[in-house]
């Protein structure tokens, strides 16, 4: 048994086969080709007859499965006719995931495997952009693009994407992109790179899918963002910071220094929501990142864990959490999902030797009261304490209300509007209403309403503790009707 060769074809023509492919090509009688769409087979002697897989790729709903059969079909042929010349594109070990899938079924099946190595696809394209691509390059195939909602590269690198798709999956594979790029960020498509016709077609990204050249050998080119850094290049500014040559403030920053600055930042992303302003929005987060890789590199430095740690172990306990998602696990509802989030988070605890006498337990201290209120109230209804009808948690704050008003002593009074509040809050989680949000928004209400009553008590010359309550609240009524008239909730 002679067993199987691969080929590589090279980027372009004949003239960029080597001496062997050709050889072993032009002497073959059959030979398997991932696609039949390649300049070199136009060449070939009239008596190589040629067979592709371009119609299995044409109707493959599942990329992966369709390169599973096609490899075990490959090693099917080459135990039965003892031989196999499978021809790829370019090199072989560039951009072939069937190559790999193949190469590992014939090693468990004990076939020999010759591999003609051929030049790839990246030397033309690097030629026909005049760019040395040896520096911080991504090289990726457009499929696995497509596998994903966020590039998995950082804009700060060059990235070349081969065997780009056509049709609807263009339009897929620009939208991913677009979740890392501008829309009108300058992209280049290398159309026949290394062949007579070769062009080079600089366009926004948002025009990628209408292209009029796009096809088998058109590759796309991605420059590096200039002012677009990437997650790792951002440790590395804070690594620099924290540095011996670096900025002694950061330089003496420990992780308990550290927690009025994180507390601050997480209240400023809270303002930042509540204004509901993209600009500030993103500026907060920002700062609020910069806490958290901080604490990733003072623990980097002092060995205790480092970043990838860090979103190992977040990626794993969400991807473990959400079976719904990233497995075959099928719930009904909101409801069954967090049923299941308890008893996988429970599951894990038990792991851990961890033991809660309650499932109450493990509530941050930290977090405010009315919000732990209601997640206590979350807690319990997943058990089913909860009433089944909204009319009953109406009742209870009257009756709460009743038993306040009806308090004497100052400890009392503290404990019954304790109650009030509680009941009020299961009424708003009835609601489906996060209570700390309602009051935060309620509370910024009264503040630009207030704003409003000074400016205008101001304006007629008055002090508002000169005025009268009667004076005051038709000035509050104004507030309401002036600012509800300019868009206030």
């Amino acid at each position: 048994m002679s067993g199987i060769t691969i080929v590589g074809l090279g980027p372009a023509g004949i003239n960029s086969l080597t001496k062997e492919a050709w050889e072993w090509l032009s002497n073959s009688s059959m030979v398997l080709a991932r696609t039949k769409y390649h300049p070199v087979f136009s060449e070939l002697p009239d008596t190589v007859q040629v067979s592709s897989f371009d119609e299995n790729y044409a109707e493959s709903e599942d990329l992966e499965e369709t390169e599973e059969y096609l490899a075990r079909r490959m090693i099917q042929i080459a135990l039965e006719r003892g031989e196999l010349t499978f021809a790829v594109p370019g090199s072989p070990f560039i951009g072939e995931p069937l190559v790999r899938k193949l190469m590992k079924l014939a090693s468990d099946s004990g076939i020999p495997v010759r591999v003609i190595d051929g030049l790839s696809y990246i030397e033309s394209v690097s030629s026909a952009l005049g760019l040395d691509l040896n520096d911080r390059v991504v090289v990726t195939d457009a499929s696995s693009l497509l596998k994903v909602e966020i590039p998995f590269f950082p804009p700060s690198l060059q990235a070349l994407i081969s065997n780009l798709p056509e049709d609807l999956e263009l339009t897929e594979l620009k939208l991913t992109l677009m979740n890392n790029y501008p829309d009108e960020y300058l992209v280049k498509l290398v159309h026949n790179a290394g062949l007579a016709d070769e062009l080079v077609e600089e366009i926004p990204l948002y025009e990628l899918d209408q292209s009029l050249h796009t096809g088998f050998m058109s590759t796309l080119y991605l420059p590096a963002r200039e002012n677009g850094r990437g997650f790792e290049d951002f440790q590395q500014i804070i690594a620099r910071l924290r540095a011996p040559d670096g900025c002694p403030w950061d330089q003496e920053q420990t992780h308990l220094s550290l927690r009025s600055h994180l507390l601050q930042e997480s209240y400023e992303v809270l303002e930042a929501l509540d204004e509901e302003d993209p600009a500030h929005l993103q500026e907060e987060l920002g700062d609020l990142l910069l806490q958290i890789v901080l604490h990733a590199q003072i623990a980097t430095e002092n060995c205790d864990f480092n970043m990838t740690d860090i979103l190992a172990g977040i990626s794993n306990k969400i991807v473990r959490r959400h079976p719904h998602v990233f497995k075959q696990l099928e719930v009904n509802g909101i409801d069954e999902v967090l049923t299941n989030w308890e008893q996988i988070k429970a599951e894990e605890r038990k792991k851990k030797g961890e033991e809660r006498k309650s499932m109450l337990d493990g509530l941050p201290v930290a977090l405010p009261a009315l919000s732990q209120a209601d997640e206590i109230q979350r807690r319990a209804k997943r058990v089913g304490f909860d009433w089944q009808t909204i009319e009953p948690v109406v009742a209870k704050i009257h009756e709460e209300l009743q038993e306040l008003e009806e308090a004497v002593s100052d400890e009392e009074k503290q404990s019954e509007a304790g109650d009030v509040l509680f009941a009020v809050v299961n009424l708003i989680r009835w609601l489906d209403v996060d209570p700390e949000m309602a009051l935060r928004e309620t509370n910024n209400r009264f503040k630009r309403r207030f704003a409003y009553l000074e400016e205008s008590a101001a304006n007629q010359g008055k002090h508002l503790e000169e005025m009268s309550f009667e004076e005051l609240d038709a000035l509050w009524e104004e507030a309401k009707q002036f600012l509800r008239k300019n868009g206030e909730k």
